[in-house]
């Protein structure tokens, strides 16, 4: 954290709508730049409805031509599963930064990951991925979210096969300690990491939840989390660089310039 982060987020809450096994560092970030960190999944990861296909398929991972992990918690997802080590001579690419640090951290080395931007268009404009013709390509991923990256890599004529490591659901918590907090005037902006989570917590806070969401500042990594953001009349809305580091910097920058006035 640089100086200037240090106390840009004393006297701020900020809710955190991971998955409950996700949220611990922005917690701390948020936490170490004087504001409040508020838990609140929006997003539960459950297991994959057959994980033993998912296991196979990674398994005979060295099969394929390039094997492309969505998320970082598809890393940590397709690791739990993993009884072989992975093939180290797979050429492994990853949608963002993120994820591609938690492929070096499971000791995969050379990671393919877009020279700019963190979402499927910008790991298609690699070279690596342009002329995939006959390969088979392996998606690691949880069941469902968006078809673009496949279809694009089909229409490029490659072979692609999933394999879905795990599953996303709204959890069932009761949001009322939250939305009394709210109405309090003790919670000052929500973060969100897919346009998923967003329309999980839209449903959860209810009509009396949505009204003050409307009235606070939502932070997101992702112009697609804002556009659908648009479409719920929430206009307080901010794009943050991507990754935990990078939504503490949108936070600060935010707030810093809200002290200033």
């Amino acid at each position: 954290m640089g100086v200037g982060e240090a106390r840009t987020l004393h006297g701020y809450a900020v809710v955190i709508t991971r998955p409950v096994q996700q949220a611990d560092r922005l917690a701390t970030l948020i936490r170490d730049a004087g504001g409040d960190p508020i838990l609140f999944p929006a997003l539960a990861i459950l297991p994959p409805a057959d994980g033993s296909r998912a296991a196979k398929l990674l398994e005979s991972a060295a099969t394929f031509h390039l094997a492309i992990f969505i998320s970082p918690t598809a890393v940590e997802e397709a690791y739990s599963l993993l009884t072989t080590a992975w093939p180290a001579t797979l050429p492994t690419a990853a949608i963002g930064e993120a994820t591609s640090t938690a492929l070096r951290l499971h000791g995969v080395q050379n990671v393919i990951v877009s020279d700019d931007g963190s979402d499927s268009e910008a790991l298609l404009a690699r070279t690596e991925l342009t002329a995939v013709s006959g390969r088979r390509i392996l998606i690691v991923r949880g069941e469902g979210g968006r078809e673009h990256l496949a279809e694009e890599l089909r229409r490029r004529n490659a072979d692609v096969v999933y394999a879905e490591c795990y599953r996303r659901s709204r959890p069932r918590t009761d949001p009322a300690e939250l939305l009394a907090r709210w109405e309090r005037g003790a919670l000052h902006a929500v973060t969100v990491m897919s346009s998923e989570t967003l329309d999980n917590l839209w449903h959860m806070i209810g009509t009396r939840g949505q009204q003050l969401l409307r009235r606070t500042p939502l932070f997101m990594p992702h112009a697609n989390i804002a556009e659908y953001a648009a479409t719920l009349g929430l206009t307080q809305t901010a794009i943050a660089p991507p990754g935990d580091d990078g939504m503490l910097r949108g936070l600060s920058a935010w707030f810093a310039l809200r002290q200033q006035r």
